[in-house]
């Protein structure tokens, strides 16, 4: 049970957000209106994928030190659960963008960072299986995944602050913290991180475990 007491409490977590998204009060804004509620699962969502990209990273650099399989299975994994929550993320996103903006994907650096972004790392993907060789494979992809973190970190992050963007916290806007968030959505949002961010190393930690199964289930045949 000691193993299995943080994935019962991220159930929980999400389950309260869950709840709390839809039922919970929230300021009542112009144009946003009720939609502010989607901060709770769409920000998550980004908050998510870039702790597995980090993971993926870490995992990479290991690899690279001690050229050890397991730490090139766990970074290709945390990629690949990665994605899962860019995905989650930009639906959430352009579905609230059709809502306040007026289309669900209009010409913000913020949002064509993000394309940007999520098309390096299916390219990682792509890369490692256009590769055969394993050993090659895992060093190359190591490499590439390396580089294509801090550059998105740029363009998500910093290239949009430097230039005009609709998304709250760029181009000179106020974040949401400062300005449509109140003491009641705080707490529900920095749970949701928490919550999801917990079910996202599950799940990574799930495709890891089945990837190693797999592999020695090859292996033996």
């Amino acid at each position: 049970m000691r193993k299995k007491w943080w994935k019962v409490l991220a159930v929980v977590l999400v389950g309260l957000t869950l709840i709390a998204g839809f039922l919970a009060p929230v300021p009542e804004l112009p144009i946003l209106n009720e939609t502010i509620r989607n901060v709770y699962y769409h920000v998550p969502m980004w908050f998510t994928m870039i702790s597995l990209y980090l993971i993926s990273v870490i995992y990479s650099i290991k690899y690279l030190k001690n050229g050890n399989h397991k730490d090139d299975i766990l970074a290709v994994e945390a990629v690949n659960t990665g994605v899962l929550f860019c995905a989650l993320g930009l639906v959430t996103g352009m579905l609230w963008a059709n809502i306040t903006w007026g289309e669900p994907w209009p010409n913000d650096p913020k949002l064509n960072g993000s394309a940007i972004a999520t098309l390096m790392y299916l390219a990682y993907l792509v890369l490692r299986n256009a590769l055969e060789e394993e050993q090659k494979k895992a060093k190359i992809s190591a490499v590439y995944n390396i580089f294509a973190f801090p550059i998105m970190i740029v363009m998500l992050y910093i290239l949009p602050k430097m230039t005009d963007s609709l998304h709250p916290g760029s181009g000179g806007n106020s974040t949401f913290g400062d300005l449509d968030m109140d003491n009641n959505m705080r707490p529900v949002f920095y749970t949701a991180v928490i919550g999801w961010i917990m079910i996202g190393i599950w799940l990574c930690s799930l495709r890891y475990r089945l990837r190693i199964l797999n592999d020695r289930k090859n292996s033996m045949s």
